[in-house]
């Protein structure tokens, strides 16, 4: 792929990733103001601007706004490429959080990795692709605030994709250039048990409500959701996340909170799962609250014609055509429940992202953005195979939330020993679980 910036190909990749390092973009997680999303979104905006495709902004919550671009094609069928414009919290960063330095080819600070070499990744993509005359399919690009906390971008981006046919989505995160073609869900409640409080002088006179919760922290950390493995995801899971008790260092506490991060698997309907744990802890004497966030899981099939066209891209580029699940959520799953098939895809680790030291190796990239310029093109191509007519997305949806491998191939004849098609070969190894890996069709 040609850059932007084609004089300086790899300059255009690092001033562009900068540039949005630089902009702080905090989710503020409730609290006044923006964090800088919008910020983000303009800088977005006029980037694309200048490069040849027409993008708006788009508010989501007061001051807080998405950006979306489109790139119109021969086709009106759209392929969507969504990523988000909000990063976490910067506390115990070890390198300066949005100064964008550089060394030995990887740029550092918040957001770098999660998810604004992504984003960065899909601007180089859709400007290269307004560059060469009409895709074979339209490309919506969509910049969406609030990932972080409670997805309310992306569920704002569906009304905004309302009557579009959507055939595909791409969603941009750090999986180290191997696509996710599912993830787990997640539901979070809270769990409370109730006693006396008193003097901790007298405690023979008042009931510890932490000493009543002790054995359902047991319980929890003893025993496993009964549900069977998936072969990319492994177990669910159900995890304590956080402790509330006591109101002093004298006072016998007459309260108990504990938080609950119940991970969930493809086919399970969070409902039915916050209802068994209800059940259960219940009858250990406990109260249990609603969820406060549900989020479902991903599975996209693996014969999707956005997954086979990414793997076909991926072939093209010398990498292998595995496909992997991921632990974490993303809007991905939201986009999935619209009827949009999803897939996530990005440069970077996950083991960067919100970490102390937070980096993106920039010569990937710009190996991901001609690895999507080529995607969006073999999508046309297995549409035109398959004659399928695209997805129509419905009003949008009402959502909650908080939110065996095979062998590696040789090296490609011509390849670099050091350069980003060999480390994305090294690193994915190091990053997918062997049971998280297989190759997609």
């Amino acid at each position: 792929m040609t850059s932007p910036a084609s004089r300086d190909a790899n300059g255009a990749v690092r001033d562009l990733v900068r540039d949005l390092v630089r902009i702080p973009s905090v989710n503020p997680r409730g609290a006044p103001g923006d964090g800088g999303e919008t910020a983000v979104a303009r800088y977005v905006r006029d980037w694309l601007g200048r490069h040849g495709v027409r993008a708006e902004l788009h508010e989501v919550l007061p001051g807080r706004c998405n950006v979306v671009a489109v790139v119109p094609g021969r086709d009106p069928a759209a392929v969507l490429l969504e990523s988000h414009l909000d990063t976490v919290e910067t506390d115990g960063m070890t390198v300066p959080s949005h100064d964008g330095e550089v060394r030995d080819g990887r740029l550092y600070g918040r957001g770098a990795c999660d998810a604004k070499g992504p984003l960065a990744a899909f601007m180089l993509a859709a400007a290269e692709l307004a560059r060469g005359g009409p895709p074979p399919l339209t490309v919506v690009l969509a910049g969406v605030c609030d990932e972080e906390h409670a997805y309310r971008g992306v569920l704002h981006l569906l009304g905004t994709l309302a009557g579009r046919r959507v055939v595909g989505a791409l969603v941009g995160e750090p999986t180290g250039l191997v696509p996710a073609t599912a993830h787990k869900g997640v539901v979070r409640y809270t769990v409370r048990t109730t006693g006396r409080a008193g003097h901790s002088s007298r405690p023979e006179e008042a009931v510890n409500a932490i000493s009543l919760m002790a054995p359902v922290i047991a319980h929890l950390a003893a025993t496993r959701p009964a549900v069977a493995p998936h072969p990319l995801l492994g177990p669910a899971t159900r995890s304590v996340t956080r402790v509330r008790g006591g109101t002093g260092p004298n006072t016998i506490p007459g309260s108990c909170e504990v938080d609950v991060d119940r991970r969930t698997l493809p086919g399970e309907a969070p409902e039915a799962v916050w209802q068994q744990d209800h059940d259960e802890l219940t009858a250990l004497g406990t109260e249990v609250d609603p969820p406060f966030t549900v989020d479902p899981a991903l599975d996209t099939p693996s014969d999707a014609p956005v997954v086979t066209a990414l793997c076909d891209a991926l072939a093209a580029h010398g990498l292998p055509r595995d496909i992997q699940g991921m632990p974490f959520g993303t809007d991905a799953s939201k986009l999935a429940r619209a009827g949009i098939p999803s897939v996530v895809f990005g440069p970077g680790s996950v083991t960067d992202a919100h970490a102390a030291a937070e980096s993106v190796d920039l010569a990937e990239v710009e190996l991901a953005a001609r690895i999507v310029v080529a995607t969006i093109r073999a999508t046309g191509r297995r549409l035109d195979e398959r004659s399928l007519p695209g997805v129509g997305i419905p009003p949008q949806e009402r959502a909650r939330r908080d939110s065996p491998a095979d062998d590696a191939p040789p090296r490609p004849a011509g390849a670099a020993e050091n350069s980003p098609q060999e480390r994305a070969r090294q690193v994915r190894t190091a990053d997918i679980p062997q049971q998280g890996r297989r190759p997609c069709s």
